[in-house]
């Protein structure tokens, strides 16, 4: 694998890391393990890793290091450190599954974030898991390379909803073949645009045009009030 290469990783067993890129779809054709263990495993790594991130920084009480560790450590987190690493090039899906889109899929380019942080510890240790953590996710945090976005459909909802104001989101284009496509959605409160988002996903579509409305509203560019006069 050129994976090791890039991370400079001199690999013991190598089979971890075949395990740890093949989807259950793979493994259901092929008859071999799916990572779907060493993701358990990889989980509870990851959470060690960022949970002692945060304490060492000495910037946060407990509250705050709990909400903060729950952006870092969620679905959404573990799919932008896959996708920023390269690490859903690797994976190994069945023949519907790749036909499908697979590579690209969410919830399974996140699963293989974890499952490769399991494979890592078994293979090298918790050590060389902290290195790489250290390396290539410290810096994606610090240098705000990757929104860690809140539920922003949730937070533009409370802040209309007390003018019970109608608020929709809107479709406007899809683009792009069946395994790589592009979603454009418009955020529409009684009737004006108030933001577009464009995502591999309607959901994460939607939440980017709700983060552009609640921008533009925080830098004053416009608020729910100015065209209900």
């Amino acid at each position: 694998m050129k994976l090791f290469e890039k991370f400079n990783i001199t690999p013991n067993d190598i089979s971890l890391y075949e395990t740890a890129f093949s989807h259950t779809s793979y493994s259901n054709e092929h008859a071999v393990p799916s990572y779907e263990r060493l993701e358990f495993l990889g989980d509870a790594v990851l959470e060690l890793l960022m949970s002692d991130f945060l304490y060492q920084s000495n910037k946060y009480d407990e509250g705050e290091m709990t909400k903060l560790r729950s952006h870092y450590v969620c679905e959404t987190a573990n799919y932008e450190y896959s996708i920023k690493l390269g690490l859903n090039e690797y994976l190994k899906l069945g023949k519907g599954e790749e036909e499908n889109g697979g590579k690209y899929r969410k919830t399974i380019v996140s699963d293989i974030f974890e499952s490769f942080l399991g494979a890592l510890y078994l293979d090298q240790g918790l050590d060389k898991v902290k290195e790489f953590f250290d390396k290539y996710i410290v810096p994606l945090i610090e240098n705000h390379e990757i929104d860690f976005f809140d539920d922003y459909k949730s937070i533009l909802q409370e802040s209309v909803q007390t003018g019970k104001r109608s608020l929709e989101y809107k479709l406007i284009s899809e683009e792009g073949p069946s395994h790589n496509k592009k979603f454009t959605v418009e955020v529409v409160i009684d009737g004006i645009v108030y933001g577009k988002g464009t995502s591999h996903s309607k959901k994460s579509a939607e939440q980017i045009a709700a983060k552009d409305a609640l921008n533009k509203a925080q830098k004053g560019m416009i608020t729910w009030e100015e065209h209900m006069k």
